[in-house]
């Protein structure tokens, strides 16, 4: 199969993290060599930018399939499943095609996803990665951000990260969407409730670890809420450093792929009631759950 134009190139974007890929074309299956580099890029960078050409809904998923399967997408009032089950439609237009505004309630849910998170971390098997594909860009406004935890992790004081290692924090879809709107943070808890996962992860390739939360993170087990709440916000903090930010700008046709495991994204705003933006979104689901004992034991047999 021919799948690249040009010999595949790989350039940083971030001093910590991030890479755009050059050289393919997404359009075409991938062979296994150009895959596998791919693969060690985004071990090694955590981001990937891909600039076109654009892709269908179809090539997307196909192109995230290699990683595994597909997530089923979330049923909620934000619609994000209008496009089937496997596919995210992240878009400011209601079933008409009119545009929303961001005082309707959809897009008040919607603006949720300006708070950092990691995808899917309040399911119980929380999500490998995800792809983002850019279909209507507005002119201004509506770039998404991306931190790394794990660059995080390693800038932690060894004396505090030693502890770290040891505990599980409580996700809770309803807890981060309550930040929002108390009623629709109210309504989400009852569809998903809350779910237990190790604090710091590991990447099974490389070994690399990193912090684990954002704005699903709820509390920590085993600390009083108030403590909870202030070492998720210290933990946050020291990941979301505006030297340590990479803002990606959205080119029609781009395609972003992060790790969800290691990295905290969010949207930017932008004039949601005079401008559409088009993102579509695939999801790969994760290997199994971080709190299971023997993920812990790994992570602890991992320490450094």
């Amino acid at each position: 199969m021919a799948t690249i134009a040009s010999p595949l190139t790989v350039t940083p974007l971030h001093p910590a993290f991030g890479a755009e890929i050059g050289g393919v074309d997404l359009t075409h299956p991938l062979d296994d060599a150009i895959f596998e580099r791919i693969a060690a890029a985004f071990d090694d960078y955590s981001v990937l930018v891909f600039r076109g050409p654009a892709l269908s809904d179809e090539q997307q998923m196909a192109f995230s399939e290699r990683w595994g399967p597909l997530e089923t997408t979330v049923r909620t009032l934000g619609g994000e499943d209008r496009l089937g089950a496997h596919i995210v439609d992240l878009s400011n237009t209601d079933a008409d095609g009119k545009l929303m505004g961001w005082d309707d309630r959809r897009m008040i849910y919607q603006s949720g996803n300006q708070l950092w998170h990691s995808d899917s971390s309040f399911k119980p098997v929380p999500a490998h990665s995800s792809a983002l594909s850019a279909r209507v860009v507005p002119p201004e406004g509506g770039e998404t951000e991306f931190a790394s935890m794990r660059v995080a992790y390693e800038h932690v004081d060894e004396n505090v990260r030693r502890g770290l290692d040891r505990l599980i924090v409580v996700h809770s879809f309803g807890f981060s969407r309550s930040l929002i709107d108390p009623g629709i943070g109210t309504e989400i808890g009852r569809d998903y409730p809350p779910v237990r996962h190790a604090l710091v992860r590991a990447n099974p390739r490389n070994g690399r670890k990193s912090l684990y939360v954002g704005s699903h993170a709820w509390y920590i087990e085993g600390l009083g809420l108030d403590e909870s709440r202030m070492l998720i916000a210290r933990l946050l903090e020291e990941t979301v450093r505006p030297d340590r930010v990479y803002r990606h700008r959205w080119q029609v046709g781009d395609l972003v792929m992060w790790d969800n495991r290691c990295v905290l994204h969010r949207g930017r705003r932008w004039d949601s009631a005079r401008h559409r933006r088009v993102m579509h979104r695939t999801t790969v689901a994760g290997a199994g759950a971080t709190a299971d004992p023997a993920y812990l034991h790994e992570l602890a047999a991992a320490r450094t």
